[in-house]
């Protein structure tokens, strides 16, 4: 069986992402409206097999559309660590609800699901890699820096959706309160286009293998596909990795369906 991956929308307004196999299908973060989620599940075909949402942290742009989602689908557990359930205004039935570690090893349906810490000025942030019959995924957004448990679960991943949410110098000349511009700067805020490109480069000397990297979370104000894509693969050549050879590179849309992939 297959393991497979698509983005639903990935960006700064909102976000979900969708993995699964033949029999088992989950949503990582409900940050767009529900009927957006929906539309999606019914082209991928994942509706009769999803079981879990899985959520990263509490922003809005991670949980707008938890409750309605939940409430759709009774089937569905949703997952979060004990600080994003302590600070999202969003509510499940106690029944749907699943506290998760970070370290945890959980096993939803046939995926393998190994839960990680992030650094973002969030409760208790996580990513999540994914595991199934030898092939892996993982997600990695919403963090201001990549630590070596974050390496140390992306390093195996055939898929890896990894944030390069803003170039550094449109956002300090860019219209942004200065206390926004620090935020997003700092440890706990996000990956710029550099940090994801030198990320990358630290995999790829980790544990040369062929990936799909999938660029996410862009900034609409802040970042644009192109910019993000050049960076990164003039980073990668610097290092002398090229695409096509060591990884293949795409940008995932902000507001519609992308990256669809078969491992």
């Amino acid at each position: 069986m297959k393991l497979r991956f698509c983005s639903l929308a990935s960006g700064s307004s909102g976000n979900s992402y969708l993995v699964w196999t033949d029999t088992t299908a989950v949503v990582v973060d409900a940050g767009i409206s529900g009927k957006k989620i929906q539309n999606g599940l019914e082209e991928t075909g994942t509706q009769e097999i999803l079981t879990g949402l899985l959520l990263t942290h509490e922003h809005v742009d991670h949980v707008k559309s938890v409750s309605t989602l939940a409430k759709r689908l009774p089937q569905m557990k949703v997952h979060a660590t004990q600080g994003t359930w302590d600070n999202m205004e969003h509510t499940v039935s106690e029944e749907q609800r699943n506290i998760l570690c970070e370290g945890e090893i959980l096993t939803i349906g046939d995926l393998e699901v190994r839960v990680f810490a992030l650094s973002h000025d969030a409760a208790q942030p996580v990513g999540y890699a994914f595991r199934h019959e030898g092939k892996q995924i993982a997600i990695v957004t919403d963090t201001g820096c990549y630590s070596e448990e974050i390496l140390r679960e992306a390093e195996e991943a055939d898929l890896l959706v990894l944030e390069a949410n803003h170039d550094v110098d449109m956002l300090r000349i860019g219209k942004y309160p200065w206390f926004l511009k620090q935020r997003v700067l700092s440890d706990v805020g996000h990956l710029s286009n550099e940090a994801a490109g030198n990320c990358l480069v630290e995999l790829l000397k980790r544990r040369p293998k062929e990936r799909l990297v999938c660029l996410a979370h862009l900034s609409r104000e802040n970042n644009f596909p192109e910019m993000a894509y050049q960076t990164v693969k003039n980073i990668l050549e610097d290092a002398d990795y090229y695409i096509g050879n060591e990884v293949q590179l795409i940008t995932l849309l902000r507001d519609g369906i992308s990256g669809m992939c078969e491992l």
